[in-house]
């Protein structure tokens, strides 16, 4: 009989740093850690106490990774399955709780930071800009794990709003194909952030839908990357953007009246 909870930890972009207080509180009193060795960054691994047990998944099956989890729990009280970003990303949570649900095994979910923020905060852009885009579209192109009817990644595109491409650097010649079929421009704005937050390993490569695979190809970047495509790159070197409603002195709300005040 299982006694304890399996925790899936988002151990956020790769910066130890970066995971959130209760993941690591998590790390410092579990039993047992089953980590992501191919995408998380071993020094996650350093807040665990000395008698964890602790396991690479990398060369793992989901069904090994599931015996595992339960063999742990039945030894442990805190069991955590450390994962890149966050756990409900691209993280076969699912898949992996259906087993733990099937040998009645509890687990949580503890929420990462995603590649996608650490990516922008990296390259000092914002998703989302008043006016301009106020919808953030998470995707990948398909690969091995085919798209779902209708959101192929022309479809989504033609929204013109900011992208964050997931698992697809590899794929980017199909990337800049499916925004040309979507009608952006050669010179739309394009960010490739490579490792984001991983101390001394991080690359930022800018560029434009013209020109941005030569640049990552020129940076020997092929692996572990976000893609951002966005009509708000760069805005921080614009003449001039829309201010935002909530900090405008004419906009009233609840904490502060309107008022004629204005900025130089």
């Amino acid at each position: 009989m299982a006694t304890g909870t399996i925790w899936f930890v988002g151990a956020g972009p790769g910066d130890p740093d970066l995971i959130t207080v209760k993941g690591r509180r998590l790390l410092e009193q579990a039993g047992a850690i089953l980590f992501a060795g191919s995408l998380v960054d071993q020094a996650a691994t350093l807040y665990a106490p000395q008698s964890c047990a602790i396991r690479d998944s990398k060369d793992m099956t989901l069904e090994q990774m599931g015996a595992w989890l339960i063999d742990a729990a039945a030894r442990s009280e805190t069991v955590v399955r450390l994962q890149t970003g966050d756990p409900g990303l691209y993280g076969a949570l699912v898949e992996m709780t259906r087993l733990l649900d099937a040998a009645n095994v509890p687990w949580k979910v503890v929420p990462g930071v995603s590649s996608a923020l650490a990516a922008a905060a990296a390259a000092g852009e914002t998703l989302t800009l008043p006016e301009v885009t106020q919808t953030v579209i998470l995707t990948r192109v398909a690969g091995r794990t085919p798209m779902p009817r209708g959101e192929e990644l022309d479809a989504l595109a033609a929204h013109h709003t900011t992208l964050c491409i997931f698992l697809s650097i590899t794929l980017l010649h199909e990337v800049q194909d499916a925004l040309r079929r979507a009608g952006w421009a050669e010179d739309a704005p394009m960010l490739v952030v490579h490792k984001a937050s991983w101390p001394d390993e991080e690359k930022v490569v800018r560029g434009t839908l013209a020109d941005i695979k030569k640049k990552c190809q020129a940076e020997k970047i092929a692996s572990q990357a976000m893609i951002i495509a966005s009509p708000a790159l760069g805005a921080r070197d614009w003449p001039e953007i829309a201010r935002s409603k909530l900090y405008d002195p004419a906009f009233s709300h609840r904490f502060r009246r309107a008022s004629t005040e204005t900025t130089s």
